[in-house]
């Protein structure tokens, strides 16, 4: 575990999160212990192959209403399962595994990838992720404190050209 220390980390209902191998700095998540698995916007996928490794590329949308923001992320595959939403409806996802970061602790999580284009968390966070590792407080947000993502992706984008 690469965590600065063993304790578990205190996080509201919502909170801002890393995903740090995707190259994104800041993503607003749902904090969901209803929910087993933790699912990923991705409004495109493509599945593609190196050296045998099936892997994925896919497009997402970091800041909800900004689809001129735009990012291209790349892993490789973990699973391709069927997962049941909050109604009960089926379909097949793509699964990968990444670092999550979030105050000051890191640990690497399954991400199912779904277009959450008109969910207003571009994130949920399952409790498959958090187990051992978060203690939630339902009526607080961003304990962890809040980040802001227009400035990080402005930053990222003019420090790449």
């Amino acid at each position: 575990m690469s965590e600065k220390n063993n304790n578990p980390v205190a996080v509201g209902w919502r909170e801002w999160v890393a995903l740090p191998e995707l190259g994104l700095p800041a993503i607003k998540a749902k904090i969901d212990t209803g929910a087993k698995t933790s699912a990923l916007h991705a409004f495109y996928t493509d599945v593609y192959e190196i050296d045998g490794i099936k892997m994925v590329k896919f497009g997402i949308h970091p800041i909800q209403k900004k689809l001129d923001l735009a990012v291209d992320c790349h892993s490789p595959i973990k699973d391709y399962r069927e997962i049941s939403d909050s109604g009960g409806h089926k379909e097949m996802r793509y699964v990968i595994e990444t670092l999550m970061e979030i105050g000051g602790h890191q640990w690497p999580i399954e991400l199912t990838l779904t277009n959450r284009d008109t969910m207003r968390f571009r994130m949920l966070l399952g409790r498959r992720a958090m187990e051992q590792r978060m203690i939630v407080e339902p009526g607080a947000s961003y304990l962890n404190g809040k980040l802001s993502p227009r400035k990080l992706y402005t930053i990222k984008t003019e420090s790449n050209s």
